[in-house]
């Protein structure tokens, strides 16, 4: 398996100003983007670092950037925006390639947890790994393409030792 190496940014606007701790460490969180981008079919070079930023939010501000940025008016457990585009060649003297930002509402995350039945750890890999996706390319426009991501995030979650994740909430036909 191939070794990256990841700069992670990670912001905690949710635990630390309840003086709560994070569920996962960061140091966790940069070892697990690490392991996913070695696990992924990829064409980034591996001398290179990598940064991702992984912003853990409220509901309320994950529905303003939700509506900015998809003109949705609504919560969502995740977004991320990739800054890697098929044209994206970076110059040989840059060492450390943006790969993008996910964000994550962890007030959705608990509700989805709840509902689900699975720990917060759980629900909060399970959305990092879908925005990281995200960040490399992936997408999901139809059912097929959503299962073959859906798989995908399941083998990364096998890789970092995350419990199976039950998709039977999916209403995929």
């Amino acid at each position: 398996m191939n070794k990256y190496n990841i700069d992670l940014y990670l912001e905690d606007n949710f635990f630390a100003p309840q003086n709560e701790s994070l569920p996962i460490m960061e140091e966790q969180w940069r070892s697990w983007f690490s392991i996913w981008l070695a696990m992924t079919d990829n064409d980034l070079e591996e001398d290179k670092n990598y940064e991702v930023s992984l912003v853990l939010t409220n509901d309320e501000d994950i529905k303003e950037l939700n509506s900015q940025f998809r003109q949705k008016d609504q919560a969502t457990d995740v977004l991320a925006f990739a800054s890697l585009d098929d044209e994206f060649s970076p110059p040989d003297m840059v060492n450390t390639i943006p790969l993008g930002d996910v964000i994550i509402s962890i007030e959705t995350a608990q509700k989805q947890a709840k509902e689900q039945n699975h720990s917060l750890k759980n629900e909060l890999a399970w959305l990092a790994s879908h925005g990281f996706l995200h960040l490399l390319g992936w997408d999901h426009p139809n059912n097929d393409s959503l299962r073959e991501m859906l798989a995908e995030q399941q083998k990364l979650l096998d890789g970092v030792g995350i419990d199976k994740i039950s998709l039977d909430f999916l209403k995929i036909s």
